[in-house]
């Protein structure tokens, strides 16, 4: 389905210009929160690699390492869920302590990894996932059932990764890398695809609309960063 296939008879003329006017600003805001997400990320790990003190806190005390494990998976979890209650400035603001926690956790990186090696892995995935972004977006298939399929080879995923951190065989690991790299970049041409259909239906630009773009500039962001911890692994050279 594409915009200009949208079934607009059961709408007067002052809805149908709403809506018009709503999907590209709507979409514009999954791609500048995904973005700016990105941005504090990126720059909360390279602060985080570069101060000893704050990086030897997290690394070297359990509780504050499996507390900040702990609170992602919280305030994913809590969006997701609880995005119809959440105000539109709560709902932002846990996206963005999300993504420094995140950050914080990823600092590790710019240690095992060098710098120009991380570069090099950021703009592939970037090339990566802006070409499978813009199939998912432009394409008249349905790729629902490919989804299906691609989140169910997800959970498999999380399992064997939770087995491997016991038996840790750098060989599976390297196997894994590969099996994530596919499942994101196809997740990543399915949730761009979802996040148009969804948006598409959004009769407005209102408070509402916008934290479903929320909610599609969230998903986006863990696609993208999932695929570039998986090709970080295969293409990062160590320190």
């Amino acid at each position: 389905m594409n915009y200009n296939e949208l079934d607009l008879r059961g709408l007067n003329a002052d809805q149908q210009l709403a809506m018009s006017e709503a999907f590209p600003i709507l979409m514009r805001k999954v791609y500048g929160w995904m973005t700016l997400a990105l941005v504090i990320t990126g720059l909360t790990a390279y602060g985080v690699a570069t101060s000893p003190g704050v990086l030897q806190a997290i690394y070297s005390n359990q509780i504050l390492f499996w507390g900040l494990i702990i609170a992602e998976f919280a305030l994913v979890f809590g969006v997701s869920a609880a995005i119809n209650r959440l105000s539109l400035t709560t709902a932002t603001l846990m996206f963005i302590l999300y993504s420094v926690i995140n950050g914080a956790l990823l600092s590790y990186i710019f240690l095992a990894y060098t710098a120009s090696s991380i570069a090099t892995v950021f703009f592939i995935t970037a090339g990566t996932f802006g070409t499978m972004a813009l199939i998912g977006y432009t394409t008249k298939t349905d790729l629902s059932s490919m989804g299906k399929i691609l989140f169910m080879a997800l959970i498999g995923l999380i399992i064997a990764t939770i087995v491997n951190l016991f038996i840790k065989s750098s060989g599976f690991t390297l196997i894994l890398s590969y099996v994530g790299v596919l499942i994101f970049v196809g997740l990543t041409a399915w949730d761009s695809q979802k996040i148009k259909q969804m948006l598409l239906q959004a009769p407005d630009a209102s408070e509402a609309s916008q934290k479903l773009a929320l909610l599609g500039a969230l998903t986006l962001y863990l696609d993208f960063i999932n695929l570039f911890i998986y090709l970080l692994r295969i293409f990062g050279k160590r320190e």
